[in-house]
Order: structure tokens, then C-alpha cells, then sequence
């Protein structure tokens, strides 16, 4: 992040230190720093450095530390590193520099590193939760990497220019403007910022098309835009007021950052006023939120009384004022900084934090506020947030997309605009109801029921098909139907991945009025004895009675031509009676079941099923032994096969109706 980033208010703390012998230079870099300006400061601390003899141990160590400082909050991190090197090397008194070694390294992504640092800091100071924290952060943040989140985000080069942006702020009840702050400018003379080094940052807007494109991005010409620092927007759920962080310059003394309000008319932002939510010009604040019901403004401040470093504040909107402030506490803030607040409802907060264990730099958290009023904050994680500063997020709405502020990837430290969005997840259960013999059935209808409380009736189409759009990780019992076919049941219980699933379920519904094919039932050779490969398709038979509790059926058994009709037909009957036994042992009704033996006497009929199977047979041929006569060897022993089948057909549809 960038420090321009509202950039009187957030370099406001730094640390100064007293040293008794200071050339006239040095005095310049430390008057520099003292009043904000960190990026001249670190200018002259830099020719100071190299003017100072190696041999003035003390005086370099405190130069280094200075300029590290300096560089640190306008986020060259890479001068940082060197200079807080250098103060260590020239053994620099205040063991601060561990952390912030640690701090700059794990900014870096050289998490090794920053733990080393970190943890030498602890030798001296047990109980910093910064150290500790930034150890957990340091430890977590590879894993982060590797194991990110489904949400998907995009570098907006659209709204993004060589200059920096960030803090976006969606707007309009159709959410299709952008707003942001920006230090792009034509003006070619436009006056560089002491204190980042960059120009003063402006309202920038983008708006949709009508094909719902974003626009790029042009300046806001209203009135609340001036040639001070704007940022950090928030707006009313009317749209019609706007908070936003406002800083001013003051040649003689700090840089003061205040929270100022705009109020829409004529389709123009007027001039800013400055919100009385303290008295004193003293306390800066910055980063307004206010929540979508208009009780409360969220803001950011160093007041006296904190957790360290700026805490994140709310105070209840009181007509054209406000109460008193509110710190949120413990939960929320830490000995770092908690900056960007994002009152998403009234129970949901976002914020920005390099207190609480994250990947470096700032990162995005989310905060939710329980029953018993305390707050659960949670790392956004990767790859919403990254080694660098992540902060400023704005949500589309209730959905979860929107945009967000980074400087990830950005060998100058500059921020630019990104977009996130958190895939849906379609979890659908798809396939055909067909008949038997393959054919769809284009009247066929599919009942779900949930336990998530879903109770749907889908109709198939012409072609059979059918869809369901479901939930992760919910048991439903589905069950297709169509008149004239026994119904068929199946239960299936979605996984809880957050992943898209598709689940395939054909349904093969058995006629009422016309026998079927039992598959695959097989007997001991010239016997009756079930063989244990039948168990599969007489569970089957099983459920399908279970599914059809109305519904008594005729099991019949059919031989082929070999032997005598009195043989075989004595053999099919005990076959048939093998099945019923099964089905019995199941839990069926004895009264639902009737076993017959046909033996040789009703050759199989050819249906389309097998026409389409047998390329030597025709639908309608019918199985007798003159036709297997007329057959090759090979075409009559598969022709006998067919003869030998178990079947059931319906006999009844109204058991114990009445």
C-alpha cells in the first residue's frame, strides 16, 4: 500500500527518536520526518548515510534506522530492507529493528526469514503479538499459497494506469458505477507530495454501458475534488451522501487527516464539509464506512486510548451529527494498524490489518459479529490476499464479487484495482428416464424430496432427459414415474466439496402390461439353485417392489427347447419358486408373489432392444424351434439363450388398497 493512501492520515505514527548530535542536515531529514514528509526525509537521510564516516558506528546505525523508517511508510520496501540491515550492522540499540526486518521480509514472501527475525525480536520482547502473530502469518501464509480459496481475482486494467489506485466504492442501487482515488493526472506540472512522493489523489469514476461494460475510468469534475489529498469513499444507501477522508497541508506542522461529507445535488458532489465527530483538529481520522442501515459511521483514528498503531472506531449517526466513539475493540484491533473498514451489514465487517497473522503487508479480513457481541475475525486468505498490501474492498451487493485494493506485483510499491468473485457452485443431477427396452418415455416425471427442505416435480423431455439443480452435502430420494410403468426409486446423497458435481441417474421403468427380462439371474447347470452372481439383480427386485408397494407380480421361468416340455416345465417351476424364496427372505409378502413355470411353451418374441443387439434378428421374430432351425450354431445357441430367461409381469396395481 502505497502511502499515499490518504497519506497525511496514515503516516501519522512514527516513532521519533531524541539523538544529541545531529549535523545541519541531519536536522533537515528529522524536521521532514517529524512533520510527515517521509519521502523527502528519506532523500536527505540517504545523502546524510553516505557522507557519515563507517568509523561513527552510533550515528550511522541511527541514520539507517531513520531513512529504513522513512522508506518503510511510503513502501519502498526494498530500500527499507537494506537500511534496517545497516542498522543492524551497525548494532543499532533498539531491538525494533528485528521486527521490523521481520515485518519487511514477510512482506517479501521470504517467510524463512521473517521468522528468523521475528523470533530474535521475542528474545527481547516474550509477549509482542506482533512477532507473534507474525511468526503464525509467516508459518500459515506459504500453506495460504498453496491451498487458496475458490474465489477468483483479476487485475483491472481498465480503471489502472502507471500511477496508483485504490479504495473502490461501488455505487447506484444497479451497483454500476466505480469510484476510487487515483494520483494520475495530465498536469504535467502538477506539485510532487513531499510525503510519498507522488501527486495529491482525486475522486476517479467508471460507468457500465448498456451492454454492461465497464467505461474507463475519467475525474471527477465536482466540486469535492481540490487540489488536497481525497480518498477512502463511502456512500449512504440513498446515494445521495458522501464520507470520505479529506487531507489538507500544512507547511508548518503534521500532516491531519479528517473524515469530511458530500452532499449530492444536480447530479454533482459538492464542496466537503468536515464531519464533527471530535473537537479537536489534533486526532486524525480517515477510512469512513458508513453501515447500509445509516446508524453507525465506521472510521479509522490514533486516538489516545487504543490498542497501538490505528485502531479501527464507530460512532452512531445522530442527525446531522454524531455520538461519542466507540473503539471495537480487542477482537478487531491489535498493536498494529487496522485500517479501510467495510460495514457490509450490520453484523459483517471488513477490514485491513497487519496486527493479525496474514501473508505480509496489509490483509483483508473478515469480522463477524456473534450473539453475545463479540467479534470473529478471519483471514481472507489467498488469493484475495497476497504478500503485499491488500486492503480497500467493496462488495457487489449481497453477492460475493466486487473489488479490492493491492499492490501486489508492483516492483514500485503502486496500488491498482482488482476484481474477486466467488464462482458459484451448480451442483446438478442429470439422465433419462427410459422404458426397458431403452426408449425414453417423454411423459415420465422425476420427484425430489431434500432434507434441505427442496420438493420438486421435474417433467422429462421428449428425448427422456431431465435436470435438478442441487445443494452440497444434502441426502434427497428421488423417484421417477409415468403411467402405465411401475415407479423406480434412488437415493443419493450429494458431497460436500465446494466444487461443481454433476451426478448422472438413469431410470429404467418396467411395464405394466407386458412381461419383463429379470438380467441376469443364473442357476446351477440343470438344477434350480440360485447361483450367488443372481443376488445383485434380485436386490434389485427387491427395491422395485419396496418402491411399488401396491403391486403383486407373476415370477415366471423359461427354458429353452432341449428336453421334454414335462421336464422343463417341472424345472422352471422350481426356478421360478427359487426367486419367490429370495424375494420372500427380502421382506416380500408371500400374498405379492406367484411363481410359474412355463418351460419351453412361450418362446421369447424379439423386441427393438434386441433387434438393435442381434444384427441376425428382426423385432417381432418369435423364438420357436423352426426358426432357431433355420439358425447357424452359433445364432441358435444364442437364440436358446434368450429362451432361458426369468421374468415378472404385474399382476395387480391395488394391493391393500382396500
Amino acid at each position: 500500500m502505497k502511502q499515499h493512501i490518504s497519506s497525511c492520515f496514515l503516516l501519522l505514527l512514527t516513532g521519533l527518536l531524541l539523538f544529541s548530535c545531529k549535523s545541519a542536515k541531519l536536522s533537515d531529514a528529522e524536521e521532514k520526518q517529524r512533520i510527515g514528509e517521509y519521502y523527502e526525509a528519506a532523500a536527505i537521510y540517504r545523502k546524510v548515510y553516505t557522507k557519515t564516516s563507517p568509523k561513527k558506528r552510533d550515528l550511522r546505525g541511527y541514520i539507517a534506522f531513520r531513512m529504513a523508517e522513512c522508506n518503510r511508510l511510503i513502501n519502498n520496501t526494498a530500500r527499507a530492507t537494506g537500511a534496517y540491515m545497516n542498522a543492524l550492522r551497525y548494532n543499532y540499540p533498539d531491538s525494533i529493528v528485528n521486527l521490523r526486518l521481520g515485518q519487511v521480509y514477510q512482506k517479501t514472501g521470504k517467510y524463512p526469514d521473517a521468522i528468523k527475525y521475528y523470533e530474535a525480536y521475542l528474545e527481547s520482547n516474550p509477549e509482542s503479538v506482533l512477532a507473534i502473530n507474525g511468526i503464525a502469518g509467516s508459518t500459515m501464509a506459504p500453506v495460504w499459497r498453496q491451498n487458496p480459496t475458490r474465489y477468483e481475482v483479476k487485475r483491472m486494467d481498465k480503471f489502472n494506469s502507471r500511477r496508483s489506485e485504490f479504495t473502490p466504492m461501488l455505487y447506484g442501487t444497479d451497483y454500476d458505477q466505480l469510484y476510487f482515488s487515483s494520483s494520475r493526472t495530465k498536469d504535467k506540472e502538477a506539485q510532487v507530495s513531499a510525503i510519498t512522493g507522488l501527486n495529491n489523489n482525486d475522486f476517479f469514476m467508471s460507468k457500465k454501458d448498456e451492454r454492461g461494460e465497464w467505461q474507463s475510468p475519467v475525474l471527477l469534475e465536482d466540486p469535492v475534488n481540490t487540489e488536497f489529498d481525497e480518498g477512502t469513499p463511502s456512500f449512504s444507501s440513498d446515494g445521495n451522501t458522501m464520507y470520505y477522508t479529506y487531507c489538507s497541508q500544512d507547511k508548518e506542522g503534521h500532516r491531519t487527516s479528517e473524515i469530511y461529507i458530500s452532499t449530492r445535488s444536480n447530479a454533482a458532489w459538492g464542496a466537503g464539509t468536515r464531519a464533527s465527530i471530535v473537537k479537536d483538529s489534533v486526532t486524525a481520522l480517515g477510512h469512513p464506512s458508513i453501515s447500509p442501515d445509516g446508524k453507525y459511521l465506521y472510521f479509522v483514528s490514533d486516538a489516545v486510548g487504543g490498542y497501538g498503531g490505528k485502531d479501527i472506531f464507530r460512532a452512531r449517526v445522530i442527525g446531522t451529527g454524531f455520538g461519542t466513539m466507540e473503539n471495537l475493540g480487542p477482537e478487531i484491533n491489535t498493536p498494529g494498524d487496522e485500517m479501510f473498514p467495510y460495514a457490509r451489514d450490520s453484523v459483517t465487517l471488513y477490514f485491513a490489518s497487519n496486527g493479525h497473522p496474514g501473508m505480509g503487508g496489509l490483509d483483508i479480513f473478515k469480522a463477524t459479529l456473534d450473539s453475545t457481541g463479540r467479534w470473529n475475525v478471519e483471514n481472507m486468505k489467498a488469493p484475495i490476499n497476497s504478500m503485499g498490501d491488500d486492503f480497500g474492498i467493496t462488495f457487489e451487493g449481497n453477492k460475493e464479487k466486487g473489488f479490492f485494493s493491492s499492490n501486489r506485483n508492483d516492483a514500485r510499491g503502486n496500488d491498482h484495482l482488482y476484481s474477486f468473485e466467488l464462482p458459484t457452485i451448480t451442483i446438478h443431477i442429470e439422465g433419462f428416464v427410459f422404458d426397458v427396452d431403452e426408449y425414453p418415455i417423454e411423459d415420465a416425471t422425476v420427484r425430489i424430496v431434500g432434507r434441505d427442505g427442496l420438493n420438486e416435480k421435474v417433467f422429462a423431455k421428449k428425448d427422456g432427459s431431465y435436470q435438478v439443480e442441487l445443494e452440497r452435502d444434502i441426502s434427497y430420494v428421488m423417484m421417477a414415474s409415468a403411467r402405465g410403468y411401475l415407479n423406480q426409486n434412488f437415493e443419493l446423497k450429494t458431497g460436500p466439496e465446494e466444487k461443481n458435481e454433476t451426478y448422472i441417474v438413469d431410470f429404467f421403468l418396467s411395464p405394466i402390461n407386458q412381461p419383463v427380462v429379470i438380467e441376469n439371474i443364473f442357476y446351477d447347470f440343470d438344477r434350480a439353485t440360485l447361483r450367488p452372481e443372481s443376488k445383485e439383480a434380485l436386490d434389485e427386485m427387491i427395491k422395485m417392489l419396496n418402491d411399488n408397494p401396491h403391486v403383486t407380480i407373476e415370477l415366471g421361468a423359461h427354458t429353452d427347447r432341449k428336453g421334454s416340455e414335462e421336464y422343463n416345465e417341472r424345472l422352471a417351476q422350481r426356478r421360478a419358486q427359487s426367486v419367490v424364496d429370495y424375494l420372500i427372505a427380502g421382506g416380500i409378502s408371500t400374498d405379492r408373489l406367484e411363481a410359474k413355470g412355463y418351460g419351453k411353451s412361450v418362446p421369447k418374441t424379439i423386441n427393438k432392444k434386441m433387434e438393435r443387439e442381434y444384427d441376425f434378428l428382426e423385432e417381432g421374430d418369435e423364438l420357436t424351434e423352426a426358426f432357431i432351425l433355420e439358425l447357424t450354431p452359433e445364432q441358435q445357441e444364442i437364440a436358446d439363450q434368450i429362451n432361458r430367461r426369468t421374468e415378472f409381469k404385474v399382476l395387480r396395481t391395488n394391493y391393500n388398497l382396500y
